[in-house]
């Protein structure tokens, strides 16, 4: 069994806790340029009849 599985943790918030490590572990002029792919968004948009009704950025 892995260790992170035996953690209780699943595979996701096991690779972002590594992420974040690593990215804390780098010297400052590469934490920069790291950061600046830390963030994500996601689009959420509702549909009603077949039409968008309501775009959400999250």
């Amino acid at each position: 069994m892995s260790a992170w599985r035996a953690a209780g943790l699943n595979y996701i918030n096991y690779s972002n806790i590594a992420a974040k490590v690593l990215r804390q572990a780098l010297k400052a002029d590469l934490r920069a340029d790291a950061a600046k792919r830390n963030d994500s968004h996601i689009k959420v948009t509702k549909w009603q009849d077949g039409k968008p009704i309501k775009t959400t950025e999250y």
